[in-house]
C-alpha cells in the first residue's frame, strides 16, 4: 500500500473541479491506497476556482489550494505541487477533466504492483487513445475527429499532438510513446526542479523523462482514453500559429536531449 499526493495544476477551470475532483475521490477508494491529499496549484485564475476549492477544503483538509502569484507556468505550478507534497509518491494530471479518475485509480493501482517504476498514462499504446477513440483501431483518428467537432477541443490541436508525438518518439531514446502525456506518478524523491524550472510548457514531460532516463529510473506505460474537455477552452491552443509555437520547445528539448545523449 502506497499514499500519495495528486497535484492538479489550474487556470480557470472551476466548472471541470467540480467533478473531477469527487470522482477522484470515489475511485480511489476503490483501490489499496493508504492515504491521499489531494493539492491544486492555481496560476492566477479569475473565475470560482477559489472558492470552489474553500469548499472542498472545509469538507477535506487534505485537499487544499496553493496560489502561485506569478507568471503563469505549468511546468513551474507542477513542481510546486510536488515540493508541497507530503506523501511518498506524486501523481499528476491536467485539471479539465481530459484524464478520467478511473484512469488515476488504474495507475495508483499499477504503482502498488510496481513500487519503483514510474508509471505513464499513454494515449499511444494498447487501451489508450484519444479523444474517444481507441488506439488499436485502424479508424481511430477519424472517429476523435466526429468526436472533437462538437466539444470545445480543437481537431487541429488533436492532429498535431498525434503527429507531434510520433514524431518525437521516434528520435528520442527513452522507449516511452507518449512523450507529452502529462499524466504520471513516481517517487517524489525521482522529480528533480530542473525539467520544471528550464521548460516553457509540455516540453517540461521530455527533459524529465530524459532525467529519469539517466537515473535508470524505469518507465512503464499504462493505456488511456483521453477525453474532450466539458467546460472551459484549451490552454494549448485552437489555431495553427498557437499550436506550432507550442510545438517547437518540444522539438528544442528532444534535440537538447539528442545533443546530450551525444556526450555521453
Amino acid at each position: 500500500m502506497i499514499n500519495v499526493s495528486i497535484i492538479l495544476p489550474t487556470i480557470n477551470e472551476g466548472e471541470n473541479l467540480k467533478n473531477l475532483i469527487p470522482n477522484i475521490e470515489t475511485e480511489l477508494a476503490n483501490t489499496q491506497i493508504l492515504s491521499y491529499e489531494i493539492i491544486i496549484v492555481d496560476d492566477g485564475s479569475t473565475d470560482n476556482t477559489k472558492e470552489i476549492i474553500k469548499e472542498f477544503n472545509k469538507k477535506n483538509e487534505k485537499i487544499f489550494l496553493i496560489e502561485r502569484n506569478e507568471e503563469p507556468s505549468l511546468p513551474k505550478s507542477i513542481y510546486e505541487g510536488i515540493k508541497t507534497a507530503n506523501c511518498e509518491y506524486v501523481l499528476w494530471l491536467d485539471a479539465d477533466g481530459s484524464m478520467p479518475p478511473k484512469d488515476v485509480a488504474k495507475l495508483v493501482q499499477e504503482q502498488i504492483k510496481s513500487p519503483d517504476d514510474v508509471i505513464i498514462g499513454s494515449r499511444f499504446v494498447e487501451g489508450g487513445g484519444y479523444k474517444g477513440a481507441t488506439i488499436d483501431s485502424n479508424t481511430s483518428i477519424f472517429k476523435a475527429m466526429r468526436n472533437v467537432y462538437n466539444s470545445e477541443d480543437s481537431i487541429l490541436a488533436v492532429l498535431l499532438s498525434r503527429w507531434f508525438n510520433i514524431l518525437l518518439a521516434n528520435i528520442s531514446s527513452f522507449g516511452v510513446k507518449d512523450i507529452t502525456s502529462g499524466f504520471i506518478i513516481g517517487k517524489k524523491e525521482y522529480f528533480n526542479e530542473n525539467p520544471f524550472k528550464h521548460s516553457s510548457y509540455g516540453d517540461y514531460f521530455i527533459l524529465m523523462l530524459q532525467d529519469l532516463y539517466k537515473n535508470n529510473i524505469h518507465c512503464k506505460e499504462l493505456g488511456y482514453l483521453c477525453l474532450t474537455r466539458i467546460h472551459g477552452s484549451s490552454k494549448t491552443g485552437t489555431n495553427y500559429f498557437q499550436l506550432v509555437k507550442r510545438g517547437i520547445p518540444y522539438i528544442r528539448a528532444v534535440l537538447k536531449m539528442r545533443k546530450n545523449n551525444a556526450k555521453d
